[in-house]
């Protein structure tokens, strides 16, 4: 079909990246939430939808028929994300209305009399379109919310709070019918803040980047599974139980430390977390042991990534109330007061006493690390380069965290 002698599918296709642009920049003129919504997502999510919308109305138009399921399966699946970040469903569908009107304006630009009949065959096409769209777009958008008020409010919700409280497994089963699995892997989870929550905030587009960001982490989490993960997640972290039919393996590929890496991945932030696998009675105490564990590795400063006991075993036991705690801490306090000390000795003790290494990270000459090191010894009476004052010395670090 052509209109003033120019094919229209052919003109479409090649107008879709700058007619994208102005459609996005009337959404965002338009309609608040998605003005609110992250910069990554209008230039990655939307931006690819309403490129997919564009050349879908090109292949209609061109073929004279219907879009296909196929055709209409990414419309879907982007209300379903949309669902899952709180945009509500009148702005969804009034923005393919926008999309689909200025589709049709660059469509019939330069329409001549003689292009009645034409017109009107696109009209109608268009048309079919847009109930096709809507109709998708609906569906999938409520399945979607359905899910989610179900995972809220039923027996996943009531199983893993259940778990999480320690309630008899065989009350529990009596009450709903629902048996918990042999074992769960158990996991807490730190999030860091992603940008878009720092850009947008305050505001109600830093609520949607954390959605998002929680989002794809639950993707993640559940294509690991098999099976939709039990979570309670905010935008800091949270907790997370996977059914486990045996201890998954710490590493190589399927292992935890490629989940954690794929989560980090796809949610764009570091991610700080503690795994246990336990029997459903131990869950409760697993859940806290991870809590205390990543609490620990985010206190003393180590890198985001995934940690067990074993990592943190000499911070775990430091960290436990005592006499011994406070005294170990006070080892170094002579070094309170000049905090260049104290910096020096746990960036010496970080790069394995390699004191060319410590002179780069903190911007010195070698010469000086080595000043610093006698100037410890003077004050405190321990030195890293004596075996027996090492082991105190490492200990009274983390003591010092811990108090």
């Amino acid at each position: 079909m052509s209109i003033a002698g120019r094919p229209v599918a052919a003109q479409l296709r090649a107008r879709v990246p700058a007619l994208t642009g102005r459609v996005v920049a009337r959404l965002l003129a338009d309609l608040p939430v998605y003005a609110d919504l992250p910069h990554e997502e209008i230039s990655g999510d939307i931006a690819d939808i309403v490129q997919h919308n564009l050349r879908l109305f090109a292949d209609v138009v061109e073929h004279r028929r219907p879009a296909t399921e196929a055709e209409l399966a990414q419309q879907r699946d982007s209300a379903a994300q949309r669902a899952e970040e709180g945009v509500p469903l009148d702005a969804i569908l009034t923005a393919y209305q926008v999309g689909t009107a200025m589709c049709w304006q660059e469509a019939a630009k330069g329409a001549l009399p003689g292009d009645l009949a034409t017109i009107l065959e696109i009209m109608d096409r268009i048309m079919v379109l847009q109930q096709q769209l809507t109709s998708a777009v609906s569906s999938a958008y409520l399945e979607a919310r359905q899910i989610l008020d179900s995972q809220d409010h039923g027996g996943r919700h009531a199983l893993m709070a259940a778990l999480l409280t320690g309630e008899p497994l065989d009350r529990f089963t009596h009450r709903t019918g629902l048996r918990p699995a042999a074992r769960y892997l158990t996991m807490t989870l730190a999030l860091a803040p992603h940008p878009d929550e720092l850009n947008q905030s305050p505001g109600p587009g830093a609520g949607i980047a954390a959605r998002r960001k929680i989002r794809r982490v639950r993707t993640s989490l559940d294509h690991f599974a098999g099976t939709p993960a039990l979570t309670a997640l905010d935008a800091s972290g949270g907790t997370v139980l996977l059914p486990a039919a045996e201890p998954p393996p710490w590493h190589g590929p399927g292992g935890l430390r490629a989940l954690v890496e794929e989560a980090t991945r796809a949610a764009g932030v570091p991610i700080t977390a503690a795994a246990e696998t336990a029997e459903p009675e131990a869950v409760p105490a697993a859940v806290a042991r991870n809590a205390e564990i990543v609490d620990l590795i985010v206190r003393t400063g180590r890198p985001p990534g995934l940690y067990r006991l074993a990592d943190v075993l000499l911070e775990y036991q430091l960290s436990r109330p005592s006499e011994a705690l406070h005294g170990l801490a006070q080892l170094l306090r002579p070094l309170e007061a000049k905090p260049e000390l104290l910096r020096t000795l746990e960036t010496y003790l970080e790069l394995g006493l390699d004191r060319r290494a410590t002179a780069a990270a903190l911007h010195i000459h070698p010469n000086t690390v080595d000043y610093r090191i006698r100037r410890i010894d003077r004050l405190t009476g321990l030195s890293p380069a004596r075996p027996a004052d090492l082991q105190h010395i490492s200990a009274a670090l983390v003591a010092r965290r811990s108090v």
